[in-house]
């Protein structure tokens, strides 16, 4: 499931109280595979959430309980992923959601991929770590921080490594800009998206120029793929 175990279905609870955002998020969370349940405010969000789902995606302003209140509750009793939803974008108001225990923080509007690419990226942190990830003869070896290609050494940068990282979990999965913008820089960082085509290019002089086997591929009107 786009880098996250493929042999379970995850869980995730949406806890939501405008109905329309509700559905469009329930719809996109499972096309995308996932066991969707949902709250529309904070007493039942907090039930249903003591349930240990996989992970929590809670708004902030909530009938009943607020969403703050919701997340220290869960938090004193379980370490379920847990990521903020809000129109709040202001420090303090993100400041006090982290305090209170959440994982993470998306500010509305947002956009779905990068709703996604959290989510994956919280779910994945409770995986088994994979030590070797593999693309054909490509290799990363993220215990020791090297990647070779054919049994040649392949020297990256930081930002390399965690792009190709980040492509190497998601293998054969058509990305956007957006989203590889979101899942290796953050949406906190101040930067363009555009930064992606830049890197891209650096990689591919480094894992694909020297080789006839193409792995990076370039999807027109979408993004990038790694494909193995």
């Amino acid at each position: 499931m786009n880098g996250v175990s493929e042999n379970r279905k995850y869980k995730v609870l949406l806890v939501e109280d405008d109905a329309q955002i509700l559905r469009v998020l329930k719809l996109e969370l499972e096309h995308e595979g996932f066991d969707v349940e949902t709250a529309a405010d904070g007493l039942s969000g907090l039930e249903k959430a003591l349930k240990e789902p996989d992970l929590v995606v809670l708004d902030l302003m909530l009938p009943k309980l607020d969403g703050l209140e919701v997340c220290a509750r869960v938090r004193a009793k379980s370490r379920v992923p847990i990521i903020m939803l809000t129109a709040k974008d202001r420090i303090p108001d993100r400041v006090a959601g982290l305090d209170k225990g959440a994982d993470d923080y998306v500010v509305k509007p947002f956009s779905i991929e990068e709703l996604l690419a959290r989510i994956r990226a919280r779910l994945r942190e409770r995986e088994p770590h994979d030590s070797v990830l593999r693309a054909k003869d490509l290799t990363m070896d993220r215990d020791r921080h090297e990647v070779t290609r054919g049994g040649a050494a392949i020297h990256l940068t930081a930002k390399e490594y965690a792009l190709l990282e980040y492509l190497l979990l998601h293998r054969n999965k058509v990305h956007s800009r957006d989203e590889l913008f979101n899942g290796v820089w953050g949406s906190d960082f101040l930067g363009d998206s555009n930064l992606i085509d830049v890197y891209i290019r650096y990689l591919r002089g480094k894992i694909d120029d020297p080789y006839d086997d193409k792995l990076i591929q370039t999807v027109r009107g979408v993004g990038y793929a790694l494909k193995d």
